[in-house]
């Protein structure tokens, strides 16, 4: 709440700043107001080529295009010494009140920039300068533009929505590797090699940290993206080091040490790690905080005994049978009342291999106002067990979990503790391991943490249940387990962009609930 305070703050100096130097330049003050309305005035009165203000509008790079813009025009108050551009880049909220209300500030217009002696190539360095720098603050603690890449949220967020990521949503995050590239995640472009240093590791820092609330959609660092197979076009994040290392235990009678070996010995040139703040970003919903017991009931998601509503775009499958000699097509679904995105492949529809009836994936929305023609049937459709769930019982065959029909599980809450015994380190020596960092050790049934014998163990940080709400085309938590607090990176926020064979119109600027 106090970071939020604080960013209200920042942006309200900024643009009442802003208003001051538009009414010394003559531009109606309210103008100062309106996103990318202001910053096409500024253009527009500085002479500037109408085609920055549209490249404002690519991803990343336009970040850089805006800031160049504001600094253009805080030249135009013949303001153009490196203090002062430093000042419109990293205090603006502060800078822009003196510039817009001082006395001693006066517009001067185009005479004086043109009059200025300063070569360009000096004036593109300090701008590029500053724009990198500021851009990677606020990519870094504020927000960050997000691509939906796959459809696991679907229709919440569709396949290329462009999303505002708010960082300040949970306070920002200290990255683990501060010794990177700019503007890149983990990999360089070209030649693929890695785009951080890890001389320096910080330990994980959170400035004004806020809690992560039940139903936000979340974007975080995929967990057990800490050790990978290398190799988006098999592995990747669709099939983890982790989930190859459990494939091949099958064929060695459960043995994972002779498993694991079998892995490095196919894959080991391929085989990474990463720091947590460079594993891959995935977007979920978070459906259970730190302390909630979470079950799974033929689909319906029940936290501590209660049912949880659907949301009215989440999606699953439905059987639809058909009358017999019935060939579907996607104009008779869409009279049905079931939206199918046209050239995407995004499993809306299956085969069941059952003379006519088929899968449709579709919204509770879509369901409860679905026109059926006589003779169609419409039922649930339940997802068979699958020993691939975590927390992996595969060698307990009386454990007949599956997506829809799972747990019950207590996720890990900061200042609990539990009793060490075998069915809790199936489900959280991970935790206890790797995210918060223990030597752990199991010597004839005694349980040692640190070197000491222990009967009980104490989360130290609050962990989340991430779904996605397209609930049958999900790699959520489901199949990999919990997520710390230490990957939480940031609230998303708002759709500023998206595309299907041209713009979504309808999805632009809007809000995600």
């Amino acid at each position: 709440m106090t970071g939020w305070i604080i960013f209200i703050i920042c942006t309200i100096g900024w643009h009442i700043g802003l208003s001051g130097m538009f009414n010394k330049a003559g531009i109606d003050k309210w103008k100062a107001f309106i996103p990318f309305y202001n910053t096409w005035c500024m253009v527009k009165l500085m002479g500037l080529k109408k085609y920055w203000f549209i490249l404002q509008f690519i991803p990343i790079g336009g970040q850089f295009i805006t800031i160049w813009i504001t600094i253009k025009f805080v030249e135009h108050f013949g303001r153009f010494g490196f203090l002062h551009h430093g000042a419109t880049v990293l205090f603006p909220f502060i800078y822009f009140p003196y510039l817009g209300h001082s006395k001693n500030e006066k517009y001067a217009g185009k005479i004086v920039v043109d009059n200025y002696k300063k070569s360009a190539a000096r004036e593109w360095v300090d701008a590029a300068f500053f724009a990198i720098v500021a851009a990677t603050i606020i990519r870094t603690f504020i927000f960050e533009a997000y691509t939906i890449p796959t459809p696991s949220m679907e229709k919440t967020l569709l396949v290329s929505d462009f999303l505002f990521v708010s960082k300040f949503s949970y306070g920002p995050r200290l990255p683990n590797t501060p010794i990177a590239m700019p503007f890149v995640h983990h990999t360089m472009p070209i030649t693929n090699s890695k785009s951080y240093s890890e001389i320096i590791s910080l330990p994980y820092t959170r400035w004004l940290a806020s809690p992560v609330k039940r139903n936000d959609v979340v974007v975080f660092n995929f967990p057990v993206n800490d050790t990978l197979i290398n190799d988006e076009q098999n592995f990747g994040s669709r099939v983890t080091y982790y989930q190859a290392i459990r494939e091949y235990a099958k064929n060695y009678n459960g043995d994972f040490n002779q498993a694991r070996e079998k892995v490095w010995q196919d894959y080991g040139d391929l085989i990474i790690t990463r720091p947590v703040d460079k594993r891959e970003n995935f977007i979920k919903r978070c459906v259970a905080i730190g302390g909630d017991t979470l079950k799974i009931v033929n689909g319906k998601v029940f936290l501590n005994n209660k049912p949880q509503d659907f949301f009215p775009e989440s999606e699953r499958y439905y059987k639809l049978e058909t009358p017999s000699n019935v060939m579907l097509d996607q104009d008779q679904l869409k009279e049905m009342g079931i939206k199918i995105h046209a050239g995407e492949d995004i499993g809306d529809i299956r085969d069941m291999g059952i003379p006519n009836t088929i899968l449709v994936n579709i919204t509770n929305a879509e369901k409860k106002n679905l026109k059926l023609p006589q003779g169609y049937k419409l039922s649930d459709f339940i997802m068979e067990p699958d020993n691939q769930l975590f927390p992996y019982y595969v060698l307990d065959s009386t454990i007949k979990w599956s997506a829809d029909n799972y747990g019950p599980i207590i996720i890990p809450k900061k200042g609990e503790t539990i009793t060490l015994n075998a069915d809790n380190l199936i489900r959280y020596q991970r935790v206890i391991q790797v995210y918060e960092g223990n030597k752990f050790e199991n010597i004839n049934g005694q349980y040692f943490i640190n070197g000491k014998q222990s009967t009980t163990y104490t989360f130290k940080m609050n962990y989340y249940w991430m779904m996605g709400d397209n609930r049958h085309n999900s790699l959520d938590s489901r199949y990999w387990g919990f997520v710390p607090e230490d990957h939480i990176v940031g609230k998303a926020s708002m759709i500023w962009f998206s595309w299907e064979n041209g713009p979504r119109w309808k999805r632009l600027f809007s809000f995600i609930n």
